[in-house]
């Protein structure tokens, strides 16, 4: 069992890690309040993998598909936005 990044109760405690790619382009604080409505320590706590008091800790099982579904979302908002690029401009009137 990879204890690093799973641990008891099935804690996910490398989600920073796993978010590598995409970490500095998300606002995190937009994610946890939009879809978590936690307190920004927490959800930190939860990225870093460690818990209020500085143990282990990390997302368990339905907070982590609760992540998972707000990506999902961010990403069909995101796709919608550049979709909207394709779409034909509006004739700007002559009173601008």
């Amino acid at each position: 069992m990879e204890t690093s990044a799973i641990q008891k109760k099935q804690q996910i405690t490398d989600m920073k890690k796993r978010m590598s790619d995409i970490y500095l382009a998300i606002s995190w604080r937009e994610i946890n309040r939009t879809y978590f409505d936690k307190s920004m320590a927490w959800f930190q706590h939860k990225m870093y993998g460690i818990d209020g008091n500085g143990g282990v800790g990390g997302f368990n099982e339905q907070e982590a598909e609760q992540l998972y579904d707000a990506l999902n979302d961010l990403s069909n908002r995101i796709r919608r936005a550049a979709e909207s690029i394709k779409a034909p401009a509006n004739t700007i009137s002559a009173a601008i």
